[in-house]
Order: C-alpha cells, then sequence, then structure tokens
C-alpha cells in the first residue's frame, strides 16, 4: 500500500519544515511548496490525496488556493493552517470547501488526527466515485451502492435484463433495497423517459384493488361519479413495479395473469377492453414457492413473474459496502435537514460495519440520519450511535459497554468474555440464517457446544424463521 502524498504550503520555510518531519514520522510522503502559484503547478504534475495550506500568504493566498484546486478536483481534501483562529476564520474557508482548519500553533496530534480524518473520507468519497465510473453509461444506479463482489453481480444482472422486457422477479429480506433495484432496471432500459408506477399491493384495501388497478367508468358502482384511469393505464408504455406482490388477493392475482398473458385491461363496468404496452416487475419478501404449495399463490402466475430472478443479498452478507452506504446516508441527511457539513470518523465507521442490521440498508440509513440529527460536533463518532451510546472501543474495533459493577478485575473478565462469545453467536447464526451446524464451523467448535451455548444464551427461543433465499 502506498504512502498517502501530502502538499504542505506555507510561504516560511521552517513551518513547512515542521511539518513535513512531523508527517514523515508518521508514514506520509510531503511535496513542500512556498506559495499558492507553486503548488498549483504541484498539483498539475502529482496526485495528492491531500493538502495543508496557510491561509495568509503572498499572492494567491489560502482561500484562493483552496478556490482554484476545488474548480479542478472537487474531492480533493484541503486543510487549512492559520494563526487567526477565529469563528470567523473557520467558517469562510470551510464555506470554500475546506475539510476543515488547523490553528497555529498546532501539536502533532492535532495536526494527523484532522489529517487522518481527512484522507478517510477522501478514500471513501474516491471509492463510492469509482464505483459510479465504473458502471459508467452501462449502468445508472442513482442511490442503489455496493462494491462488494456480491452487489457487483446484481449490478451486472441488472445491466443485462434492462434492455428487454420480461417480467423480473426482485426477491431479498425487507429493507435490502428492492424498489430501488426495480428503479435501476427501469433507468437503464428503453422505458426509462415513460412512467415507473411503483404499487404496495398489501397497502390498498381489498375492495378497492381491481378499481385502483383497472380503473372504473362512470356509474359502475355506488360514489363512482366519474370515469377513472387505473394504475396500469397509468403504467402504459412504461414500467409497472409491484411490491409485495405475495399479498394480491387469489381473484386479482387471476386477473394480473390476463394482463401478462393478454396484455389488454377493462376498466370496471366497462364492456370494451384495451391493449396496454407494460414491463412488470414484482417484488417480495416471502417465499413464493413456499406460497404456491400452500394455494396462497397462483402457480402459472408465480412462473410469469419469475422469469428472470434478481435477489438481493441481505447487508450482513456485504458489510464491505456499509462504509459507502454510510457516507452517502449522511451527505443526504445534511441536505434533507439543512446540518452544517459533517463526517464520520473511521471508529464510527468500524462500529457501524460490526452491526448485522436486522433491517438491512432501511436500517442503516435510519440510524445514519438520527446521529446526523442528534450529534453536536462536526464529526461523528461511536458514542453519537444509538447502539453504542455506552460503550467503548479498543483498538481493534470491538464494542461493550461496561457497567458500574464490573469495576472487580475477576467479574469484569469473565462478563467481557460471556459477552463476547454471545455477540460472535448471534453474528454467526446471523451470517448462517439460523443453521447451527453451519455456525458451529464458523465459530470452529463442535455442534455439541454450539447447542449448549445456543441453550445458554437464550438464542433458540428467540430465533426467528431463516429469511427466503431463493
Amino acid at each position: 500500500m502506498r504512502q498517502p502524498l501530502i502538499l504542505i504550503v506555507d510561504d516560511e520555510e521552517h513551518i513547512r519544515k515542521i511539518m513535513s518531519i512531523m508527517l514523515g514520522k508518521k508514514g506520509y510522503a510531503c511535496r513542500l511548496a512556498a506559495s499558492g502559484e507553486e503548488a498549483l503547478g504541484a498539483i498539475k504534475k502529482e496526485s495528492f490525496d491531500a493538502v495543508l495550506t496557510d491561509l495568509n500568504m503572498p499572492g494567491l493566498d489560502g482561500l484562493g488556493l483552496l478556490a482554484r484546486i476545488k474548480e479542478t478536483d472537487p474531492e480533493l481534501e484541503v486543510i487549512v493552517v492559520t494563526a487567526f483562529a477565529t469563528i470567523e476564520t473557520a467558517i469562510l474557508a470551510m464555506k470554500a470547501g475546506a475539510y476543515d482548519y488547523i490553528a497555529k500553533p498546532f501539536n502533532e496530534d492535532e495536526m494527523v488526527l484532522v489529517l487522518e480524518k481527512a484522507l478517510e473520507r477522501g478514500r471513501l468519497l474516491a471509492e463510492n466515485q469509482r464505483l459510479k465510473r465504473e458502471m459508467g453509461e452501462r449502468l445508472d444506479s442513482g442511490s442503489f451502492l455496493g462494491s462488494s463482489q456480491a452487489m457487483k453481480n446484481v449490478f451486472a444482472l441488472i445491466a443485462k435484463v434492462a434492455e428487454v422486457k420480461a417480467t423480473v422477479l426482485i426477491t431479498g429480506e425487507s429493507g435490502t433495497g428492492k424498489e430501488l433495484a426495480a428503479q435501476s432496471i427501469h433507468r437503464n432500459g428503453p422505458r426509462r423517459d415513460k412512467p415507473f408506477v411503483a404499487v404496495n399491493c398489501g397497502a390498498i384495501p381489498a375492495n378497492l384493488l381491481e378499481s385502483e388497478f383497472f380503473g372504473h367508468v362512470r356509474g359502475a358502482f355506488t360514489g363512482a361519479d366519474r370515469a377513472k384511469e387505473g394504475l396500469l393505464a397509468e403504467a402504459d408504455g412504461g414500467t409497472l413495479f409491484l411490491d409485495e406482490v405475495a399479498e394480491l388477493p387469489l381473484e386479482m392475482q387471476v386477473k394480473f395473469l390476463r394482463v401478462l398473458q393478454e396484455e389488454e385491461i377493462r376498466r370496471v363496468g366497462d364492456n370494451v377492453s384495451r391493449k396496454v404496452d407494460l414491463r412488470v416487475l414484482a417484488a417480495t419478501n416471502r417465499n413464493l414457492t413456499e406460497e404456491v404449495a400452500s394455494g396462497r399463490f397462483r402457480e402459472d402466475l408465480y412462473y410469469r413473474l419469475n422469469v428472470i430472478r434478481l435477489n438481493l443479498p441481505p447487508l450482513r452478507e456485504r458489510p464491505e459496502d456499509i462504509p459507502i452506504l454510510a457516507v452517502h446516508f449522511l451527505a443526504q441527511a445534511v441536505q434533507k435537514n439543512q446540518l452544517p457539513p459533517k463526517t464520520l470518523s473511521p471508529a464510527a465507521l468500524r462500529v457501524l460495519s460490526a452491526q448485522t442490521y436486522s433491517g438491512n440498508v432501511r436500517a442503516l440509513k435510519n440510524i445514519i440520519e438520527q446521529a446526523a440529527i442528534m450529534s453536536d460536533g462536526e464529526t461523528i463518532g461511536p458514542k453519537d450511535l444509538p447502539f453504542s451510546s455506552d460503550a467503548i472501543e479498543s483498538p481493534a474495533g470491538l464494542v461493550l459497554k461496561i457497567p458500574e459493577d464490573w469495576l472487580d478485575l475477576k467479574v469484569a473478565t469473565q462478563e467481557v468474555i460471556k459477552t463476547l462469545e454471545e455477540i460472535l453467536l448471534k453474528r454467526a447464526l446471523s451470517l448462517k440464517n439460523g443453521n447451527q451446524s453451519q455456525a458451529a464451523k464458523v465459530l470452529g467448535i463442535s455442534r455439541r457446544s454450539i447447542i449448549t451455548k445456543v441453550q445458554t444464551y437464550g438464542l433458540g427461543s428467540k430465533r426467528k424463521a431463516p429469511p427466503f433465499k431463493p
């Protein structure tokens, strides 16, 4: 792994040398520039990971250099150094795009800490941009992000099916982004300029389903004082997304089967059918094969919908995507709630990456927005996260809650071991969807041992049915 390359800009030679010595001891490679103009020349020749620049310089000063850098490379993190440590100076620099500022006289620890935070954010943003560039014109993924192999497979399948009209059945646990996947398929296909109509099949009262989907003519039933076009007509020429399709009553399943077969609809009370051109996408978090076997879902409709299967992995199976998603959701939360710029500390990202998220991506998004609103400073740390408000973090990133009655060393050691053991058991069982034999292999223990431990911690009684995986 290469050394981060830092550009130090200051018109005072001894300051440049002091800063380069400090950073050199911490493993950073440095280039020195005596003016803003010299710094711009250096940036044209080399690719820097961050810039440390003095504000008060003759010629092109720090703010001017900052503006020029942001014009050419908005992602390059800039930290300003000033002897005038006032709120006004800091606000001016931050508004101009600086990541942070350091006040003179500075100390080594403060400078390195701010630089590490800036580099961490830069790496996450660069990974996010790399992913988007990698998909390029092939896939406009919008907010549907990830750099894991599992998500790359998902993106590749979306790119392949976007151009065709075949129905796609999108499966996955709640909160994995099934509607985002459907939107991505629509945006990347020939119907991108046509309507995308999303319908939650479980949210419409049963007595209104037919009218909502197919529309009705005036006088078709009591209260129908005027004609109405249904959702299917609204989606004509575009894409119809049936979310929670397993919630459709059997009688409506029959009607949808006819729509898929004949590509025509008839409004309630009408005696004339009309042709429609629909791309149908459907989603569910239930096992449709079990629904078919139980008689709750029509087999013929299942096969009509399941021409292509797109399964979305739960977040716990792609933890490497959590930092990218967290940074993205933080930017959204800051903009939505009109908050000052905020960043996630490396420690907070480690804590976030260690969670399993029963609510998947949706849960992560809610956690980040809550932390953005409730945190006081510019940096969100582990204590700002809802599941670790009383936590301490070891250098390895392990988070444990320490009650006051654990001050006895022997008791504390025993309790820490028990807590760690329970955490690992839960994580292994979650990763293996409750399969104790597979979880035992992951933990390196026997099946008899895991059965005993599951009983000890009462995890067996809390087991939920494993999520649907085709």
